[in-house]
């Protein structure tokens, strides 16, 4: 399931993080890769640690908890913190899985990584190349959106990023844990979250069926959800 969601940050949200990651220090993202993908990724990141990426990861997980398409996608268990990564002329990110199990730098805890997400924090006009592929059952799916918007797609898609030609490509990303780890149970549960989501203005909340369709969605996640 890939699933694009829109208004994460807001324009000016975007503004104000670009103002921080401009001066920001980057450093060689190689150096944060397993060894495999070490020798496929070429681009620079912003230390975990920073100030600068602890307090703009804390402000995308805030949003993110009041963004209800995100929630119902997701269905969150555990969010890696969010990372910052950078994207210059001729640097890319070859094919690649990312890994199953990533440790959670502080805490002596780890997350199964369910789901990927990339932010985009430039808009497409500002650079040329960059684009996120992911591989699926249905093909490649290409993806660059607007600075704001926020793609979600399953952990185990093989993917990668295309040499930029021109500009630079500005992105945070990271992982999830689902309540739910199998994506077609979880793909589901999202489509029946939608159907009643925009069948209950026209029907009202304590129409019957409605109920009952909603009483379905939540067994179902009682049956499923890992806790």
């Amino acid at each position: 399931m890939l699933i694009t969601i829109n208004n994460v940050l807001s324009k000016d949200e975007v503004r104000q993080f670009r103002s921080y990651l401009d001066r920001a220090e980057w450093i060689d993202g190689a150096s944060t890769a397993g060894t495999l993908a070490r020798k496929a990724k070429h681009n620079t990141q912003i230390d975990d640690k920073a100030e600068v990426a602890v307090s703009l990861g804390n402000h995308i997980l805030r949003s993110l908890g009041e963004h209800p398409l995100f929630i119902s996608a997701a269905l969150p268990r555990k969010i890696y913190p969010p990372k910052f990564n950078r994207y210059a002329i001729g640097e890319n990110y070859g094919t690649h899985v990312d890994s199953a199990v990533i440790h959670i730098p502080g805490t002596g805890q780890s997350l199964r990584s369910d789901l990927s997400a990339t932010l985009f924090l430039t808009e497409p006009e500002e650079y040329d190349g960059g684009e996120l592929e992911i591989e699926s059952e249905f093909g490649v799916q290409t993806v660059k959106l607007g600075a704001g918007d926020m793609v979600l797609y399953p952990s185990s898609s093989l993917h990668r990023v295309t040499p930029v030609t021109q500009g630079a490509r500005v992105a945070s990303f990271f992982w999830i844990e689902s309540l739910v780890g199998d994506d077609a149970e979880r793909s589901l549960l999202f489509d029946l979250d939608q159907a009643i989501q925009k069948l209950t203005p026209g029907l009202g909340a304590d129409e019957h069926n409605l109920i009952r369709l909603s009483g379905i969605y939540h067994n179902l996640l009682r049956r499923w959800a890992i806790t």
